[in-house]
């Protein structure tokens, strides 16, 4: 128990800081969303530690991604758009997406690596590419549903259905940062287990 909380109260400190630096990484993309690798930390947090952990670093993320909304950390032109709409929805759609991404990692980490015993680097790397995979989709389908009825929302969806707006404005930056997520979760994730940082729960 000394040494997981002593590697907890190192790497959380560490991955946020990560996350901050991060912020100010975007690649912005036409449709006003950015190309981020802010995910990866949230997997290796989920890894690590486990869901509490990813949890925490997603709630970090999802911080960071709020206050990028007023210039803090980096950017968002979306994100000022939408807290100038509504800041309370703003906040519940950009932070509470990125939690539940790293508690539900951390659950679906330990359920191939513990459970299902499947090797270390496919665990890794598919809890790096889920990472990808459950931020876009959260972060999307919270963005309609939550702003879909706005004047903003309807001007970018130009009367396409919710599933055609998101494949479009997700398209390219999603598949980016799936394949990057993927190999450098995978490549980090396995050096963390050789090292000592990923145990059985």
């Amino acid at each position: 128990m000394k040494k997981l909380s002593t590697r907890t109260f190192v790497l959380i400190p560490m991955l946020i800081a990560v996350l901050v630096i991060l912020g100010y990484v975007n690649i912005p993309q036409p449709a006003g969303l950015s190309i981020t690798f802010n995910m990866i930390p949230v997997a290796i947090a989920a890894m690590t530690i486990g869901p509490v952990g990813g949890a925490i670093v997603g709630g970090a993320f999802g911080l960071i991604s709020f206050l990028q909304c007023f210039g803090i950390c980096g950017f968002s032109g979306m994100g000022a758009a939408l807290a100038g709409i509504n800041p309370f929805l703003a906040f519940v759609q950009r932070f509470f997406p990125r939690l539940i991404d790293g508690l539900a990692l951390g659950w679906l980490f330990r359920l191939m690596w513990n459970r299902l015993k499947l090797n270390i680097s496919f665990c890794c790397a598919a809890t790096g590419f889920m990472a990808a995979f459950l931020n876009t989709l959260l972060f999307m389908t919270s963005l309609v549903w939550l702003f879909g009825g706005t004047e903003y929302m309807r001007a970018s969806m130009a009367g396409r259905g919710m599933l055609t707006y998101i494949v479009a404005a997700v398209g390219v930056n999603g598949l980016v940062e799936m394949i990057v997520s993927t190999v450098l979760s995978g490549a980090i994730g396995f050096a963390l287990y050789k090292a000592g940082f990923i145990q059985e729960h």
